[in-house]
């Protein structure tokens, strides 16, 4: 009998970068919709043309808290809606059944959870963004969250909508399995849990610290998964405006990359993918092998 797990795709924000003709900026990937959407159009079809069954929408820096930061609190719907209709343009050309994912981000920045406002706040914010994403999405993932109280917000106003909601913690890049706060990952799922969430996925850590997560939550949770990122280090971006600070790694390419990946599927996960610098290569190859070894990639969320 074949194993089931769905296929995420990877960093939509490297890929813009690689391929926008515009210097990356705090808001390089919200601009890029009305600059060059086109290539938000391409990373989508890329994706899925590589074998992934679930689509993120590049809103990932379209928080209220980010365009009212940057003057552009007036455009937060017509990006929401640009990056609705690139995301539906790219299934409808590829004919492909492919799952979207609505994104709650970190609201002010990432791996930063203590510039997060407070918790009602967030609640309110994460809210807005549901709001505009809710029709048109098939579940949310609320993802790099950094801390209990991000990700507890996040759930709390994706869970409104009714849609299956995921929740992805972020990892500090050591050997302590705590979130970017500091709290301990095991913690953090037992307090969600009593909060009614059951979908725990881990990303934007190294593999290698992934992996060490994927053994907790396979022993303390049913659904879970992970998709990291390809950088030699966050830091730089701690106090940097934008991505471009950052290095990628060259020992992770489509190859190296799956062998984590697989390790996870072979652990009991129901959902693997990529994140930032894993690109349509790597899931390409991902997916091949996930083939190979005997897995059916699904579209089902039940």
């Amino acid at each position: 009998m074949q194993k089931k797990i769905i296929l995420l795709d990877g960093g939509m924000g490297q890929e813009l970068i690689k391929n926008s003709k515009s210097k990356p900026h705090p808001l390089w990937s919200t601009y890029v919709m009305s600059e060059e959407p086109e290539l938000v159009k391409k990373a989508h079809i890329d994706f899925i043309e590589a074998g992934a069954s679930v689509i993120t929408l590049n809103t990932y820096s379209t928080t209220p808290e980010r365009l009212e930061a940057n003057d552009l609190s007036d455009k937060f719907s017509f990006f929401h809606k640009k990056a609705i209709d690139l995301a539906m343009e790219a299934i409808e050309h590829t004919q492909k059944n492919v799952l979207i994912a609505g994104c709650l981000p970190p609201l002010v920045w990432s791996y930063r959870p203590d510039k997060a406002p407070d918790y009602e706040r967030c609640v309110d914010l994460y809210l807005q963004i549901v709001r505009e994403q809710k029709d048109y999405v098939d579940l949310f993932i609320c993802e790099t969250m950094a801390s209990l109280k991000e990700a507890k917000a996040a759930v709390s106003a994706a869970k409104t909508s009714g849609k299956p909601v995921w929740c992805g913690l972020t990892l500090e890049d050591n050997e302590n399995c705590e979130l970017r706060s500091g709290e301990r990952l095991l913690d953090s799922v037992i307090a969600l849990q009593s909060f009614g969430q059951e979908e725990f996925l881990l990303n934007c850590s190294f593999p290698e610290v992934i992996n060490k997560g994927i053994d907790i939550l396979s022993k303390n949770t049913n659904f879970f998964g992970g998709y990291a990122n390809g950088f030699t280090s966050i830091e730089p971006l701690k106090t940097a405006s934008n991505v471009s600070v950052l290095s990628a790694r060259t020992d992770l390419g489509p190859e190296e990359y799956s062998k984590y990946a697989l390790n996870w599927a072979n652990q009991g996960a129901s959902v693997v993918g990529g994140c930032c610098e894993i690109g349509p290569t790597h899931i390409k190859y991902l997916h091949d092998i996930l083939i190979e070894k005997d897995f059916e990639i699904v579209t089902s969320l039940s």
